[in-house]
């Protein structure tokens, strides 16, 4: 059996093809640069080059597949159409919580991304549905390699800068979303389920910069910015207006309790065992945050 697994260099993706390579299976992979994707990828991965918005390459890549791990927002030219028509019986969906959703009139920037994020993930699902094959879809939240964007501040000042020091959430653990998927593809124990992943519990941001720099074996200062000074320096660094006042609003959501995701307990129910914690994927990414102090 041969299982295509696209955005296979992605945070979450590497860790399923490593999955299925660690579990003996014949693993094909997608990408638009196979040389550069071969230093990233085990050994023994099948690299074809392809992309969504290149039709013409999807053949290749789809040849004698019979599961596919689908990345988000595959679907726009017709791709989960293809991939049935070339003998795909299973997918597992890289969705997003936000596919789960109850959909809302909020006005707020908050509210309108998450309806955007409803509907686009939303939408891949249900192609995915529409198709009669088995599926099933998974649904990381806040993923916690968020606070790679971090990185370079860290390295060089040991310091973060943000607003809303005690605002958090259950981040996850990227290798936790990737076990369930893995499992999804290679067992039939979860077809036909939509499962959203999170961390164990809220971790605020004080307590993310706390954890780095335990890890780190450093003190990292987290410095708490107001909310129009942080929008300002966003918007310097280049983000869109909208997603800077996204941004505002959902680490606003979340000072008191969990905002609008709170821990699932999926993870745990699935594997037996609990979410690795923040400080535990702060420890595997130590390495990304290390570097000469200024």
């Amino acid at each position: 059996m041969t299982i295509l697994v696209t955005g296979a260099t992605g945070n979450i993706g590497r860790h399923v093809v490593r999955g299925l390579v660690g579990a003996g299976q014949r693993v094909r992979v997608m990408v638009r640069d196979p040389r550069a994707a071969r230093t990233r990828l085990p050994e023994g991965v099948e690299l074809v080059q392809g992309d969504f918005t290149r039709p013409g390459t999807w053949p290749d890549a789809l040849r004698s597949v019979e599961r596919v791990y689908l990345f988000p927002y595959a679907n726009e030219l017709g791709f989960v159409e293809e991939a049935v028509a070339a003998g795909v019986r299973r997918f597992v969906t890289h969705s997003a919580a936000a596919a789960g959703f109850v959909p809302s009139d909020d006005p707020s920037a908050l509210g309108r991304h998450l309806e955007e994020e409803r509907r686009a993930h939303r939408g891949l699902e249900l192609a995915v549905e529409a198709t009669g094959r088995e599926w099933t879809h998974v649904r990381p939240g806040l993923l916690a390699v968020r606070a790679l964007g971090w990185a370079d501040r860290i390295r060089a000042e040991r310091t973060v800068r943000e607003p809303y020091a005690t605002s958090g959430y259950p981040l996850v653990h990227e290798a936790d979303v990737a076990e369930v998927a893995v499992d999804a593809l290679l067992t039939g124990e979860h077809l036909g389920a939509a499962y959203t992943i999170t961390g164990p519990a809220k971790v605020t941001q004080a307590e993310q910069a706390a954890a780095i720099g335990a890890a780190i074996g450093e003190h990292v200062r987290f410095e708490e910015l107001t909310p129009a000074r942080a929008r300002a320096l966003w918007l310097a660094e280049g983000y869109p207006p909208k997603m800077a006042d996204w941004l505002i609003e959902l680490l606003a959501d979340a000072v008191d309790g969990t905002g609008v995701l709170a821990p699932t307990g999926t993870y745990e129910e699935i594997t037996g065992r609990p979410p690795r914690t923040f400080a535990r994927w702060a420890g595997d990414h130590a390495a990304d945050f290390l570097g000469e102090a200024a």
